[in-house]
């Protein structure tokens, strides 16, 4: 009598009733750790991607009609943790200042909206766009959202800094 094939009869339910039980397990882990780190909503253009994929064609052609007309500068050297002040300067292209467009700016971090500053009411002097110094709650990388208006034309831009090092700048 050959034992072999007699264990072997008995095997095959317990291994396929352990596979079950392994991937019932890992899903209830996936929906567990998918339930503890939810996913945030891009908030690219300063608007959700939704409505931003909805109106991308008047936003491309709205820049250009910005680009063709003005130009815009970050003037800030770097961002830090405390007293950050952000500035930019406008003017059209014959290089005269604009003192009369509505800018808009969000600091936030690229993982989470939990910690967006938002910037309002710049001072505005011979087209330098500057707000008041603030501080920010993390150390490390934030994305500088800005959206910058005259008239019709309006623009969008994001930039990327890290506060641990002033050479990490990404336009």
């Amino acid at each position: 009598m050959n034992r072999t094939n007699i264990n072997a009869g008995k095997k095959w339910p317990w291994i396929i009733g352990l596979s079950i039980i392994g991937v019932v397990a890992a899903c209830v882990v996936t929906v567990k750790v998918a339930l503890n780190n939810p996913v945030e909503m891009s908030k690219y253009g300063m608007q959700s991607y939704h409505d931003y994929d909805d109106n991308v064609n008047d936003i491309i052609n709205a820049q250009i009609g910005f680009d063709q007309n003005y130009t815009i500068a970050f003037l800030t050297p770097q961002i830090t943790e405390k007293g950050t002040v952000v500035s930019y300067k406008i003017s059209d292209k014959s290089n005269k200042e604009i003192n009369s467009a509505k800018v808009e700016v969000v600091l936030t971090r690229p993982d989470t909206t939990d910690f967006d500053v938002n910037l309002s009411n710049p001072t505005v002097s011979d087209g330098k766009y500057t707000f008041t110094a603030v501080d920010l709650p993390k150390v490390g990388r934030w994305d500088i959202l800005a959206k910058v208006s005259i008239g019709d034309k309006q623009r969008y831009y994001n930039l990327k800094a890290d506060t641990r090092n002033p050479n990490t700048f990404e336009f």
